[in-house]
This record gives structure tokens, sequence and C-alpha cells, in this order.
């Protein structure tokens, strides 16, 4: 399962596209609200309605069993994901775990406060580089480095998306997904 993290200000694109790319690849995907209901405003007035709340997910402060990976969309709302408490402890149970840790735009920023960028290739939009501590940065639209997925901005949601669908069903799953949505036309 993809826990796919939102809070208000989320930047749509960023999230809703990887949502609807690994849906059509048979991945397992929820979002998932850390405000105060499961409605989440994205930051260009786009209301989404959450699959689950954070409380719901987290057992004892704990991410659920089942958790392949977690994403963080960029846009404003990535201050309210720099500021819970719940979101650091679902990346650091990620990072323990082994499970992928993906996140687009202003996000990776999170993950490199925390040092989790530390010697990676890595790419955010541009102007969070300072924050992504150690980290190697590309400029490129989607880097994939061991268990760490980042993606530049709003014109690289689609990159960014068949990334974690080629890291969770293989490259021929995207490739297939790729053709059928007409990506590469």
């Amino acid at each position: 399962m993809v826990y796919v993290i939102l809070a208000d200000g989320f930047e749509e694109i960023e999230a809703i596209e990887p949502v609807d790319i690994m849906r059509r690849a048979g991945i397992g995907v929820k979002t998932v609200s850390i405000m105060a209901a499961k409605s989440v405003r994205g930051a260009h007035g786009i209301t989404v309605e959450a699959d689950e709340m954070m409380s719901d997910i987290l057992t004892n402060g704990m991410a659920p069993c089942d958790m392949e990976a977690v994403m963080l969309p960029g846009g404003e709302g990535h201050i309210h994901l720099d500021n819970s408490n719940e979101v650091h402890a679902l990346l650091n149970d990620a990072l323990i775990r082994g499970s992928y840790i993906a996140a687009i735009c202003a996000a990776p920023s999170i993950p490199g406060k925390k040092q989790m960028l530390m010697g990676k290739r890595a790419t955010c939009y541009p102007g969070f580089e300072k924050y992504c501590y150690g980290a190697e940065m590309t400029g490129e639209k989607a880097v994939v480095d061991g268990r760490l997925i980042t993606g530049r901005g709003p014109g690289a949601a689609s990159d960014f998306g068949f990334e974690l669908v080629t890291l969770l069903k293989g490259a021929e799953t995207a490739a297939q997904l790729k053709e059928a949505m007409q990506y590469n036309d």
C-alpha cells in the first residue's frame, strides 16, 4: 500500500496524477489527511476527500504493516507536513522498515532536513535544494536512489508517478501503462 499524505495547500497535480497512475497500475493507494477532517483543500482551490485520517492509519505511532511507500506532495501544504510529528514518525518508520519514501516539489526538503537524502541523488523544486542536506541535486524530473524517490515539481508529476510504478510493479508494467495512457506519443 502507498500512503499519500495530504495537507491543506498541497499541489493538486503532484498528488492526484501519481495516485491516478499508480491506481491504473493496480497499486493499492490510500490518500491520508493530516488535517482535522478528511476534506483537504489544495493550493488551487480543489478540495479532495481523503480515504483516511492519519490518526486512523497509525497504531501506537507506528505505520501500517502494509506500507510499501509513503508519498509527500509539495505545494504550501509541505509546511503542514513538515510541522506534523505524525508525518515525521511515518517517515522514520518507513526508513526503519525499508519502505520507499517519495517526495516531490518542496516536499523533498522534509526528508532532506532529516538527513535522509545524505549521499543520495535527488531533485526538488528550485530553491529548496538548500534543505536537502548532503544530497547530490540533479535537476532531473524524477530521481530514484535506493528507497528514495524525488520529483522536481508539477511538470514532473507523471514521471514521478511512473517511477513509483516501475519500483512497485516493474518496468514492463510502467511501459505498458505509458503506452495505454499515450504518454510517449
